[in-house]
This record gives C-alpha cells, structure tokens and sequence, in this order.
C-alpha cells in the first residue's frame, strides 16, 4: 500500500476508533487496520495488567489468550523503552521471547512492536505487526505505527475506563438483587413464646453476602432457630442461603432433630455448591422443658450465658460446615438448660471479625463484654447495643461482612410448666 493510502487508512482508522466505545470492537478494529496499513500475516495486542505486571492478550487475529510477565520478551522491551521496536529477523534477537510462538503454533519471522500510551504518557499495552508480507518493518513502518499507536492508546484508555464503569454498575446492581434476596427471606418478626424474649438481626455489608437467620416453628410449641452464613459475597451465597432455608424448612416437616437437619441439609448442599460451604447453627427450643437442644455445622463460637453464675460458656461448632462433605460425621448434639435470666447468643463471624482503622480485630473478648453489660436488657436491646458497638469500633471502615445474630432469652416461666 502506497504512503498516502497508509495515511489515509490510519486517519480513517482515528474515525472508527472514536466511534467504537466497547473495548473488544476497539480492540479487533485496531488488529484489522493494523494487518491492512503494514501488510502483514497477523497482528495482536497486549494490554496491560498494572496489578500483576503482565501483558495480556485480549484479542488477537488467529491466536489463542496469552499471558506473561510485562518486562519479558520484545515486548517487554517495548514498555521499557517506550519506543517502537523493529525486528528483522526474530530468531536471531536474543530478546525474542519463542516460548509464545510454541504455545500458538504461529512462526514469527520478523515483527513490528508499538507501544500504547494514554494521554499521561503511561503504558496501556503493546501493539505488534508480525510477519511483513514483503521485506521487514523499516523507518516508516516505526513513523506510521507510532501515529496509529498514539492514537489508539488514548481510545484504548478510554474504552477500558468505560469498560470499568460498566463493571462497577453491574457488580453494584448484583450486590443490589443480592440484598433484595437476602432480605426477603429473612424474618419480619420474631415468634411470640411465652416465657421467652427472642430477637434476630442481619445488618448486610455493602457487598452483601449469604448471612440468615430464620426462626420456624414445629409440634407443641417448639420451635427452631437457624443462624447460617454462606461463604463469599454476592448473588451466589445469597442464594446459597436461600437455598439452605428452603431445605431446613422443607426437612422441618419430616423431623426437628438438629442433628438430622443439618445431615440432610448437607447432603443436599453438597451436591450443589463449587467451592462455597455454610456454616449453621439450628437449635430447638422447647418452651415447656425450658432446654434448647442444638447442633452447629462449622458455626461458632455459641455463646452461652448463666444468670444465676453470671459466667459466660463458649461451646465450639459440633461438625464440619455444610457442603464439604457429603457424608460427613453427623453433628453432635448439645442440650442446655435455661434458667431466668439465661441466654444464648448466636453471632455470624461478621459480629466479631470487623476490624478499626488501625487493623485491630473486634473479637470475642469486646463481643461478651458487650453480652455481659446488657444482660438485663431485652434480646432485641442486647442486639441493638452490640451492633451499635460493632459499628463505633470499625469507625470510618467500611462493613467488611455481613453481621448477624439472633438472642434466645428466658425472661420468666413458659405457661403450663412445672
């Protein structure tokens, strides 16, 4: 192609690399001009990655996804220099990197290497021109491919800005459905037990995650209470969670042991979750005997408390949290018996694990303290004084993760007791 054509498709390119606003298009319309302006078998661009320092192949014309590390290879040279690098004879520059041509199966003979630059002069990738179709790259292939270069590193900065934005919208809007699913199966109001003051609270992060707390009553006035907290953040561990109060309340039905809840619980999770475990708390209250039986699959510390001792009972979880093991152990069961004044506090990790701007961990320590000065309150005060004084400590922190935590309370003796 003469010069003047040259110049003529660069500034045509400059018109379609404005109006391309999608990264993938910006990049593949670059590729296309590139191969037609110099003439040559293929071209490919490597963005990039100022996080691990490597340069990454988004698109390129006929090959496969690379990545390696950005101060390696003619390329590497590139981002050093700033400069563009003509190469006549690939093989025989001791820079050339031939392991990418391996992985491709692509026979690089000679090679133009541009480097991309934003508007503050900063590297935003590496374009290259391989294989002229006849000669190698020379003076004026380095003068073109610096003006197509500059040009398409801004538009390149751009559409990775937009790119970006659209990212944080959807990450923002999926932590939005997130909090929607979280907070529609959680309970409006806490079940009325004679004899007993219970309250529940999920405050959800800004990246909500998989945190419950449900309450679902059985025969004779039981009733059972599920503390559970899904691993991660987002739209999967909300549903996870949705998913494990759907299960435990379906199983519910057929028995309230808390043991076999959570085998079948397990069982059935197992078979569903990549990765991603639960950890669950389901105790069974039984108003009449004043005991609360429970069983807890990776979930602790549970906090016990008793009155008449003003002592505080850490007990750990009794199995594997749910969703490793398919046929893991089955739980053990704890039973305790209440007194007036006694209580159990389920926390999620959520409630101790926040840390203050200096990196201190709030921890179990200031979490019974806390139990301990508002053991004469209400369930639902206690609860309202120790997220009140999770959120003091971590300060101008953000919430790291959800904090959730349910309180069963004996306030006085359960109609029909002895």
């Amino acid at each position: 192609m003469p010069k003047v054509g040259r110049l003529e498709k660069i500034l045509e390119l400059s018109r379609l690399m404005v109006a391309s606003v999608d990264l993938d298009s910006l990049l593949q319309v670059v590729i296309d001009s590139a191969i037609e302006v110099f003439g040559a078998e293929r071209a490919s661009i490597l963005l990039f990655d100022a996080t691990s320092h490597e340069l990454v192949s988004r698109v390129a014309s006929g090959e496969q996804e690379i990545r390696f590390p950005a101060d390696r290879g003619i390329a590497g040279a590139t981002i050093a220099s700033k400069t563009p690098q003509s190469v006549a004879d690939a093989y025989q520059d001791p820079r050339f990197n031939p392991e990418i041509d391996k992985k491709t199966g692509f026979t690089t003979r000679n090679l133009l290497s541009l480097p991309l630059l934003d508007v503050s002069g900063d590297i935003v990738g590496v374009l290259q021109v391989l294989n002229k179709l006849e000669g190698t790259f020379g003076v004026e292939d380095e003068w073109l491919g610096s003006a197509l270069a500059a040009q398409a590193g801004v538009c390149l900065q751009r559409a990775r800005l937009l790119e970006h934005y659209h990212e944080k919208r959807e990450m923002e809007r999926a932590m939005e459905i997130a909090r929607e699913i979280q907070h529609e199966f959680l309970p409006r109001v806490a079940p009325d037990v004679p004899g007993y003051d219970i309250a529940g609270v999920c405050e959800p992060a800004d990246k909500a995650g998989g945190d419950l707390f449900d309450y679902i009553p059985v025969r004779d006035g039981r009733w059972l209470i599920v503390v559970a907290d899904a691993s991660g953040h987002g739209i999967g561990p909300a549903l996870v969670a949705a998913e494990t109060r759907a299960i435990l309340r379906t199983a519910s039905a057929i028995s309230s042991d808390p043991c076999t809840l959570l085998e079948m619980a397990n069982r059935l999770l197992a078979e569903d979750l990549d990765g991603r475990f639960v950890t669950c708390f389901v105790g069974l209250l039984d108003p009449l005997a004043h005991t609360l039986s429970y069983a807890s699959a990776g979930h602790g510390p549970i906090v016990n408390y008793h009155h008449a001792e003003d002592r505080f009972r850490q007990d750990p979880a009794t199995a594997l949290p749910l969703g490793i093991l398919a046929h893991a152990e089955r739980p053990e069961r704890v039973t305790c018996s209440l007194q007036e004044g006694d209580f159990m506090l389920i926390p999620t990790d959520g409630c101790f694990e926040m840390t203050n701007p200096g990196g201190e961990m709030y921890g179990t320590e200031r979490l019974l303290a806390c139990a301990r000065g508002s053991r004469d309150a209400s369930a639902s005060e206690m609860l309202e004084g120790l997220f009140g004084e999770v959120r003091s400590f971590i300060g101008s922190n953000p919430q790291q993760d959800d904090c959730t935590a349910a309180v069963i309370k004996r306030s006085g003796t359960a109609a029909g007791a002895l």
